[in-house]
């Protein structure tokens, strides 16, 4: 009878340790292909996404279709409109959101800041252009020759923009996308540095947990202490309510 509360005991062991593996792996399997936390550093998305909102992103919406079970699971292609999740395609690779505006074949163009696609001028509420503003006059209309070599921001793509513009349109190659931050005048987008491969694109924001007006009025950042202790202080003050559990479109 001796060595029953020892067994017991480490029988209690294995149990907590078998739900905690089990925990660890559901984690991963979810980060890995279900959803992603993701938080807004800019305002190139403004007033539709903020900096401080914190997301959480659909990874599984845009999967492969040709994978095993692509015919079962609710996936879906790329649509115009969509705002993605993506890797930057140039080092360091970090995760950018953007609006999806061109598709591939698309024959895109910005005259006067309106963007048309295919000949026809693209309704977009969800856009704003603030005076003045921070990227130059550049970006009222695209594609162009000349000047917009100072303005591209990575190697190549002003060559690139060259060989694929035909008229006054750029022709989107297959695979690739256009995207565009909905506060116009103010995103760093595929105007200045490319196209967004499709194999770049990790899912698309689904739900705004949490939103917080925090740090960006102190000089030196979140890393600033006295910015850490305002943020703490003011948690509640600063938490945007109105906009948790808001579902993006």
């Amino acid at each position: 009878m001796s060595g029953e509360p020892e067994t017991h005991k480490s029988s209690s062991l294995r149990e907590y340790v078998d739900s905690l593996l089990v925990t660890v792996v559901l984690a991963l399997f979810l980060t890995t292909f279900i959803v992603q936390a993701f938080k807004i550093p800019s305002s190139s998305m403004e007033d539709t996404l903020l900096v401080g909102d914190h997301l959480l992103v659909n990874k599984f919406v845009f999967g492969d279709e040709g994978k095993a079970g692509g015919g079962l699971l609710p996936y879906r292609e790329v649509r115009r409109g969509d705002i993605i999740v993506f890797k930057y395609p140039y080092p360091p690779y970090q995760h950018f959101v953007k609006r999806v505006i061109g598709l591939p074949g698309d024959r895109l163009k910005i005259v006067s800041r309106e963007v048309y696609i295919n000949g026809e001028r693209l309704g977009e509420p969800y856009k704003i252009h603030r005076s003045p503003p921070l990227l130059g006059r550049f970006q009222d209309n695209f594609p162009v020759q000349g000047d917009y070599f100072s303005y591209a921001s990575e190697p190549g793509w002003a060559e690139q923009v060259a060989r694929l513009t035909e008229g006054d349109e750029l022709v989107i190659p297959p695979g690739k996308y256009f995207a565009m931050g909905d506060n116009r005048d103010n995103s760093r987008d595929s105007r200045y540095w490319g196209f967004v491969d499709r194999e770049n694109i990790i899912g698309r924001p689904l739900l705004i947990y949490w939103s917080f007006d925090g740090a960006r009025r102190h000089t030196g950042g979140r890393n600033n202490p006295s910015a850490a202790w305002d943020n703490l202080t003011r948690f509640f003050s600063r938490t945007r309510w109105s906009r948790l559990l808001h579902f993006v479109r």
